[in-house]
């Protein structure tokens, strides 16, 4: 049994990762037709952003609950301001990125840097704790650079949950290269280490620890769970996102049909229909859903349809109905 002071962190059990320039609202609309229950998360959206920015970044879908905003930032007065606005936009939790290693990122003094500051990101937490009844959580690496002892890691920890009052973090199983490695290899290169935070939990057994990177199957993330609270998953849940179809069942424990991907296509049709009323590209809708025939016949087919048509003026979703053709009915899938 968890202990109470976590309990709010239930959702965290299995969680979709934050992915720039993939988990927008209409990604995530179409994730939680997959899966009532996970967490959904936000692109990582600098305070920047949000208090100078002309549009507006803090919109989602209601459909979307349980869903976090993820900040990007280093300024606890600015931080604290967003987590206040997100709050009063109805977000089920606020986290703190601080494991994206991208040179961009780096200058604006956060993301994976970040780790060797702290201090500044528990000053950081307990600001935004101070304005906010919603949890506040940290997303971070194992280490950076020469910087990856589990010293340093236990070091990281230790401040922030106890300064800051985090109780919750997500670890992504590797260090990050500051400078000579790309996001993308960063994401590849360094070796993951699941046992390090399997420690963590051991270490820290008050706080609640979820793992994230290269976790690929629900049977992998059942066996995370055995060592820990939570299991994030990223791009293969975005590359082949039927994976979250039993999710609910084999995570969550809920007694209920597992949906077919045809009648999650078919769910998608209203909102799509909504969404272009309102000014939305197809395209910018279908591109989420292009894997969810991944390896099944007529897969290619379906994808190459989308591709080829949703782009062009005036597409709507006959456009999908015409690509769902391509899936065999016979299949029943």
């Amino acid at each position: 049994m968890k202990p109470d002071n976590i309990s709010k962190y239930a959702a965290n059990r299995f969680s979709i990762a934050p992915m720039l320039d993939w988990t927008d609202r209409h990604c995530r609309y179409f994730h939680r037709l997959l899966t009532s229950e996970s967490l959904l998360y936000t692109e990582m959206v600098t305070t920047g952003a949000i208090i100078h920015g002309k549009g507006d970044f803090l919109a989602y879908n209601q459909e979307e609950h349980p869903v976090a905003l993820q900040l990007g930032g280093s300024n606890p007065k600015d931080l604290a301001t967003c987590a206040k606005l997100a709050q009063q936009r109805g977000y089920d939790e606020v986290n703190l990125n601080v494991g994206c290693p991208s040179d961009r990122v780096q200058n604006g003094r956060f993301g994976a840097c970040l780790m060797a500051e702290p201090q500044l990101v528990a000053d950081c937490i307990a600001a935004m704790r101070e304005v906010v009844d919603i949890p506040v959580t940290v997303k971070t690496r194992i280490g950076i650079d020469e910087q990856d002892s589990y010293e340093f890691l236990t070091d990281f920890v230790s401040i922030v949950s106890e300064k800051g009052g985090c109780e919750q973090f997500t670890i992504h199983a590797r260090k990050a290269w500051l400078s000579g490695l790309s996001p993308k290899q960063n994401r590849e290169i360094p070796p993951l280490d699941y046992p390090r935070a399997y420690q963590l939990k051991q270490d820290f057994a008050h706080l609640n620890i979820a793992i994230n990177g290269g976790v690929k199957s629900l049977e992998e993330s059942k066996e995370h769970l055995v060592h820990l609270d939570g299991v994030m998953v990223g791009r293969e849940a975005y590359q082949n996102p039927y994976l979250l179809a039993k999710v609910d069942q084999d995570i969550f424990g809920l007694d209920k049909p597992v949906k077919k991907r045809t009648q999650v296509v078919e769910e998608m049709y209203p909102y799509i229909e909504q969404q272009l009323t309102n000014g939305a590209y197809l395209g910018h809708i279908t591109r989420h859903m292009l894997g969810l025939f991944q390896n099944m016949p007529g897969a290619r087919q379906w994808r190459r349809y989308i591709s080829e048509n949703a782009h062009k003026p005036g597409s709507g979703v006959e456009v999908v109905e015409a690509a769902l053709s391509k899936i065999p009915q016979e299949l029943n899938v």
